[in-house]
């Protein structure tokens, strides 16, 4: 059947709540491939920065933060999606993956506004230099007296600009999979839902291929947060190739391949099941 079925895009509320229920699910499962992930990609070494000991190290600030920033993330990519559509279907000038792209894309964004002081905080927890999230956080802060409340702010958005260039190549890879390969299950089925089984499935393959594409932007994004002093992305791009080769950059891959094709699966699936769950309940 080629005919497009009918749209299912869940409403704000429904976005808001799905988003926030799956992101939360898929940070706290999948915590320890991220440590691990972390510390092969940090300049210290894996076992210098903790090795396989206290690999829940930085839970507390991901606790926090995802589920706001899960749910910022789908209710701009569901808003802007459906917006897109209606100017794609009354002016045919963009495809649907391209929508997809640029849903996916402007939902990073604003999901990075929560996610990068929380991974900032997480992920010197994770390698080591603080003891807790509680402990990277008040160290951040201890610093306003001398760097005072702007340094503090770019201190709690280190990495900001190298995360959304990892972010938005990523979604822009994984969402138009993700939803291309959902569109021909609606087909081949002639169904409106795409089960939740089916979605985390997708959202694996998906989650897969991109993550093994972006690695190289997500060391990168890595060591400009653990690093002690500021540095920009270009000549610490420079400094890692001159001086550990072009290796360093595919360090963690297997971990991160791994991590996000089996999170793709709970957080995609995780998404559908709650959404088609209060489409049932309404």
């Amino acid at each position: 059947m080629s005919a497009e079925l009918p749209s299912s895009d869940p409403p704000f509320t429904k976005a808001l709540i799905a988003g926030a229920l799956a992101g939360t699910t898929v940070d706290l499962s999948l915590y320890p491939i991220d440590t691990l992930k972390t510390r092969l990609q940090s300049s210290a070494g894996f076992y210098p920065s903790g090795g396989f000991r206290g690999i829940y190290a930085g839970v507390g600030s991901v606790i926090v933060g995802s589920a706001p920033g899960a749910a910022s993330f789908f209710v701009t990519y569901e808003g802007i999606k459906s917006r897109l559509r209606s100017i794609r279907e009354d002016m045919s000038v963009l495809s649907e993956p391209v929508e997809h792209m640029l849903a996916a894309s402007a939902g990073e964004v604003a999901a990075c506004a929560v996610r990068v002081p929380t991974e900032v905080i997480k992920q010197r927890a994770q390698a080591a230099q603080q003891p807790s999230s509680m402990a990277a956080l008040r160290y951040i802060l201890a610093q306003r007296p001398k760097i005072g409340a702007l340094g503090v702010w770019k201190e709690m958005y280190r990495g900001w600009g190298i995360t959304i260039m990892r972010e938005v190549p990523f979604t822009a890879i994984q969402f138009p999979l993700w939803e291309g390969m959902k569109a021909w299950r609606r087909r081949k089925t002639d169904r409106e839902i795409v089960t939740s089984v089916e979605s985390g499935l997708y959202g694996s393959v998906a989650g897969a291929v991109a993550a093994g594409l972006t690695t190289p932007l997500d060391v990168l994004k890595t060591r400009m947060m653990l690093a002690r002093e500021r540095q920009a992305a270009l000549p610490l791009f420079r400094s890692i190739w001159k001086g550990e080769g072009p290796r360093a950059f595919v360090a963690g891959m297997g971990p991160r391949i791994m991590w996000i094709s089996a999170g793709g699966a709970i957080f995609l699936g995780s998404y559908e099941w709650a959404c088609n769950t209060m489409s049932d309940v309404t």
